[in-house]
């Protein structure tokens, strides 16, 4: 293939190392000495002649670099091949440079100069490479002082052609002018130093400085790859970095015991890839291969903890490799190749569907846990695949980036057949064996980034608080659709804006009053009274809380349901002004169920207006939307983090509910289940958004009563009016496996469902147990849309794993309570030197005060 700019990436922006290493020098490799070879890998780039290149063995993580200093004229091809191939950069003639420079990138160049034609490179040329190897007869730091001049930004290499090797003192100094210094191997050793070879480890310590008393460098071991995490902090010595260099071992410097052999007692022993200097030349980084239990003597793989991420993974896959039980997942996809290529291509396909950042980073996950188990089962490491992206990362030539025709057809066959052809169906796991890793991950839900959203909607609330209604109308017309007159309807409201039909008033009706009768019964209406000591009665009573706001969504679904969840228990309360908002159609009106609950509760005032807007001219009034109090209402994040922005402003002095999070139900079935039962609960939350969460807990289910189950989520789920929307939450949601009734009751109360449904033998003996939930629905008949809507409990439930905090909507949520105390003078004679005591005690004389002037005027 003929290189030309077409296919080469291009960049411009020099570099400071080669292959991630800050070298104390380059290693001219001038004969093919592999006992030379290999430590000097460990510590120095390899500067490779061209005529030498393809005869070389080379270690695998050796960095290395060509040099093309022939006369010939420049072969493009040949230069493109030695990138591809692997070498991080070419050093090349100025000859070559018409043919070279503005093709290739500026980043994989060096230009060979003599020293006399320095001043002859050009500003373009010397922007299209990314450093300079100069040839002069000796290595004079002032010479490199001088020369740094015509190349600002560029990495400036000097190879001195004398026969001798240089001094320590000469490739310090050069060190220190910005500079590095290629030293021929043939002057090197790996005896020790003499006048006619240098010690590599003596020449890579030239330029390290040490400001300990002891002389000794500050070393960082970090493992190779994974990510370059830190294993240890350690120290060096001349003695035991040579050591390190010539055995390719761990091997460093105790205070306390000398040369420390790392492994030599303890089996840990490690591989060194590279030894690098930090910038400024005073301490060391070991890029190490750690093996057996670890760098930490407390047997863990870092000083500074576990591995965590990928490395994890890995650490957990090979081990389960070895050790998992069988029967239990892992161990089934070790050893049925069949089911992990299909759970591969499965989880390819649910990642190339999924839309939000969140879904991508969700299915890219299981995507890369079931890729790393093919990997480990075929013995292939996170430092082989690292291996292969470095060496991609080198190419300089671009595939065309068409996918197979196989693929290509398959993908196309997808995208024009029709949504119907797709299983709807749930991901699956099992607690059985599971790590505690791995069982808090089935307990998260998808990570909420409120600040991000804050910030958001900080513009929305912020231009309502300060413009008032003329924002919020400018709003309303931006998101909603409506352009209103007013933001306000107040009563009497019209019997045409809420006519309805018969049997939906009845049913509305009836819900009424069922969630009526149930909140009128939570009512705190008689005050505590306690006499706490003779003379002390202490008492508790309730108040409304004065002015409410109710947020109703709109959006996907008219929500009446929630206009009654919410007005019910505040009017049942005594709130005084219960302001209802809701998003307006684009006509301007209100869905006539909403206006009928309105009235039904007796709602002061309705807002004419949705998310953030809404929250913040009930959190700060308008001049003509009251402000509130208290907020209350689900809503989208929109909705949600106004609710948080405005509950942290002092100005405001507004609460709010609850956190909200998506929309959630937690089944748990056992052999008992109606598997269509059990799916149609399932779906009648996933039907809510498609970022609703949805499990299911199976007790001990067959394989055959399960997939009853996914057969009846999928065949119900396709007669459904908002199937896809179900399409978007099923496959995100989640069956988990469970051995018995109390390990699924434990995974339930530590995930804090919202709803939680029990198709359970015996099942009302088990909500006793029940320690975490929003709303609990016991046994086969006692499906969560009853609930929803008229059993007479209320729908509006703490999400996101807040089941553990806070309580559901309530009667009680519209209230709060006063407490008062009244103390008799004979009481106040008993508990005044208690009180006064520990006043005194805390150094608050004045209240100590208040009460001993009281005991004095009644002696």
């Amino acid at each position: 293939m003929v290189a030309n700019k077409s296919n080469l990436h291009f960049n411009l922006k020099p570099v400071q190392v080669i292959g991630n290493i800050m070298p104390a020098f380059l290693a001219f490799v001038d004969n093919g000495d592999t006992d030379i070879i290999y430590p000097l890998a460990r510590i120095a780039p390899l500067v490779i002649p061209a005529l030498n290149a393809e005869q070389l063995s080379l270690p695998v993580h050796a960095s290395y670099v060509i040099l093309a200093d022939h006369d010939s004229s420049a072969d493009l091809d040949k230069v493109v091949s030695w990138l591809d191939n692997g070498a991080d950069k070419v050093i090349f003639p100025l000859a070559w440079a018409n043919k070279l420079v503005g093709v290739i990138p500026a980043d994989r160049l060096v230009l060979l100069l003599d020293v006399a034609n320095v001043s002859a490179v050009s500003d373009k040329l010397s922007a299209g490479v990314s450093g300079v190897l100069i040839r002069t007869p000796v290595a004079d730091p002032e010479l490199v002082s001088s020369i740094s001049r015509f190349f600002t930004g560029s990495t400036i290499y000097v190879q001195a052609t004398s026969s001798t090797p240089p001094s320590l003192m000469t490739i310090r100094q050069i060190k220190l002018s910005g500079a590095t210094l290629a030293i021929p191997a043939s002057q090197l050793t790996t005896r020790n130093s003499s006048p006619s070879h240098l010690n590599i480890a003596d020449a890579f310590l030239a330029p390290v400085t040490s400001d300990r008393p002891d002389g000794l460098f500050p070393t960082v071991v970090s493992s190779f790859p994974q990510g370059g995490r830190s294993l240890g902090l350690v120290y060096s010595s001349a003695e035991s970095v040579k050591e390190s260099i010539l055995s390719g071992k761990g091997v460093y410097q105790s205070r306390k015991h000398g040369l420390w052999r790392k492994g030599e007692t303890s089996g840990a022993t490690q591989n060194i890839v590279k030894i690098a200097l930090d910038c400024d030349s005073d301490s060391l980084e070991f890029s190490v291969v750690q093996h057996g239990n670890g760098f930490c003597h407390l047997d863990r793989a870092s000083c500074f903890g576990q591995l965590s991420g990928l490395s994890a993974l890995e650490q957990i896959l090979q081990s389960r490799l070895v050790s998992a039980p069988e029967g239990s997942y892992t161990k089934r996809l070790f050893n049925d190749p069949t089911l992990l290529r299909a759970k591969i291509m499965e989880e390819a396909d649910e990642l190339c569907s999924a839309e939000t950042k969140e879904e991508v980073a969700f299915e890219a996950a299981d995507l890369i846990y079931f890729a790393l188990t093919r990997c480990v089962s075929a013995g292939v490491s996170i430092v082989d695949i690292e291996q292969n992206l470095d060496k991609k990362a080198k190419k300089v030539t671009r595939r065309p980036g068409n996918a197979k025709p196989h693929w290509s057809s398959k993908a196309q066959t997808k995208n024009s057949a029709s949504n119907d052809e797709r299983p709807i169906r749930m991901r699956n796991t099992s607690l059985a064996g599971i790590s505690l890793t791995s069982r808090a991950e089935l307990l998260k839900r998808p990570v909420l980034k409120s600040d991000e959203m804050i910030a958001k909607v900080k513009p929305i609330v912020d231009s309502v608080r300060i413009r008032g209604d003329a924002a919020l109308l400018e709003l309303t017309a931006k998101f909603d659709k409506a352009v209103l007159q007013s933001p306000i309807l107040l009563p009497p409201y019209s019997a045409e804006s809420m006519t309805l039909p018969d049997d939906v008033q009845a049913a509305i009706d009836t819900a009424y009053s069922n969630i009526y009768k149930f909140h009128a019964a939570q009512t705190d209406g008689a005050s505590l009274v306690v006499e706490t000591i003779p003379g002390v009665v202490c008492s508790r009573f309730a108040r409304p809380i004065a002015r409410v706001g109710l947020y109703v969504p709109g959006g996907t679904a008219i929500l009446p349901s929630t206009a009654l969840m919410l007005g019910i228990p505040a009017q049942v309360a005594g709130c005084k002004e219960i302001v209802l908002a809701t998003p307006p159609r684009p006509d301007g009106s209100i869905s006539p169920e909403v206006m009928y609950v309105a009235k039904l509760v007796g709602a002061s005032a309705i807002l004419m207006a949705g998310g953030a807007q809404a929250i913040a001219a009930l959190a700060y009034g308008t001049q003509i939307v009251p402000k509130v109090d208290k907020i209350f209402g689900p809503g989208n994040q929109w909705v949600t983090a106004a609710k948080m922005l405005v509950q942290n402003d002092t100005d405001a002095l507004v609460s709010i509910d609850m956190p909200a999070g998506p929309s959630e139900v937690l089944v748990i079935a056992d052999h008992t289940a109606n598997a269509s039962f059990v799916a149609a609960d399932l779906l009648s939350q996933a039907e809510h958004g498609v970022d609703s969460q949805v499990v299911l807990v199976g007790v001990n289910l067959t394989a055959e009563h399960l997939a009853e189950i996914e057969y009846e989520v999928d065949k119900q789920a396709r007669a459904l009016p908002r199937v896809d929307i179900i399409r978007g939450s099923i496959p995100k949601s989640l069956i988990v496996q469970a051995s018995s009734v109390d390990e699924a009751l434990t995974f339930s109360n530590d995930y804090a469902p919202e709803h939680l449904i029990l198709h359970i033998e015996h099942a009302p003996d088990s909500v006793s147990k029940i320690q975490n939930a929003g709303s609990v629905f016991v046994g086969p008949y006692t499906p969560e849309s009853c609930g929803d809507y008229a059993s007479g409990t209320n729908h509006t439930l703490p999400t996101n794993g807040y089941a553990r905090q806070f309580s559901g909507v309530n009667t009680q949520s519209f209230q709060k309570h006063i407490t008062s105390q009244e103390i008799t003078r004979e009481g106040l004679q008993i508990l005044g030197p208690v009180v006064a005591t520990l006043a005194d005690r805390e150094g608050l004389g004045a209240h100590a005060h208040a009460v001993r002037i009281r005991l004095q005027a009644s002696a």
